[in-house]
């Protein structure tokens, strides 16, 4: 599929953002936590990858936002298995609702591994799929969380990185980081913290295209309900928090 339906979705987004005060609000606190992850690192220098319309400045005001397409609103592009940056020079790389696009994750972590310094970190938010998590990924989102089908983890000798096409599977942090099948291949990483969060303020939000089912005023009823879900992350988690270190 055309690598350009992601610019579709950027486009798409940007316009339903700008009408829905709330979801701006739960966009920011994913941020909030985000930001509580990232390395503790001297001189950084943060990078987040597919940064598509770009709020993370609101919270990390020095993190270089890029993503495949030139938006004006972005600092740069930069495609995940070809970075531009120089060997050890980036102390963190911000992945929000980007891993589940990448088609060769390893491919990507290798390069990750590349330009990352000693100790960088790999922060990852992507979908979690957990029993309400199949039911909101799997009825009420466009993109598959294709829970069958095979992980390419490396492209083939011969795979150009501008070969990218458009890729979505939701399932795949889940699959890779929360069960043992892939536990040999991330060999090179130290897997520091994976949390499972209900986000319930943000299904309950609708997303970007939904129903909203309560009032902007409830968004701090709703926001704290989040933490009581949590406790049942196998029923109600939808979101994932994994954050890597280079060894």
């Amino acid at each position: 599929m055309d690598i350009l339906r992601h610019q579709q979705e950027i486009i798409r987004n940007q316009g339903l953002l700008a009408k829905k005060p709330i979801l701006q609000k739960i966009y920011r606190d994913f941020y909030v936590e985000i930001a509580k992850h990232v390395s503790n690192l001297p001189d950084k220098k943060i990078v987040e990858l597919g940064s598509g319309i770009g709020n993370i400045k609101e919270i990390i005001p020095n993190c270089l936002r890029t993503d495949l397409f030139p938006n004006p609103w972005l600092d740069q592009t930069e495609n995940a298995y070809r970075l531009s940056f120089d060997d050890e020079t980036v102390s963190d790389l911000i992945l929000f609702d980007v891993f589940h696009h990448l088609r060769y994750p390893g491919t990507a972590l290798k390069e990750f591994e590349r330009v990352l310094r000693p100790n960088g970190r790999v922060i990852i938010f992507d979908p979690y799929i957990s029993l309400l998590g199949r039911i909101v990924y799997g009825f009420f989102h466009s993109e598959p969380i294709a829970w069958r089908n095979k992980i390419v983890w490396n492209a083939s000798e011969n795979w150009n990185a501008e070969q990218i096409d458009y890729y979505a599977a939701q399932g795949n942090v889940t699959r890779i980081f929360f069960g043992n099948k892939f536990q040999t291949l991330l060999q090179n990483w130290s897997v520091i913290s994976r949390s499972r969060l209900s986000a319930f303020s943000y299904v309950a939000s609708g997303g970007y295209s939904g129903p909203q089912i309560y009032p902007n005023c409830l968004y701090p009823l709703a926001h704290s309900f989040d933490k009581v879900f949590d406790f049942l992350p196998a029923v109600f988690a939808t979101r994932a928090l994994v954050v890597l270190k280079k060894k």
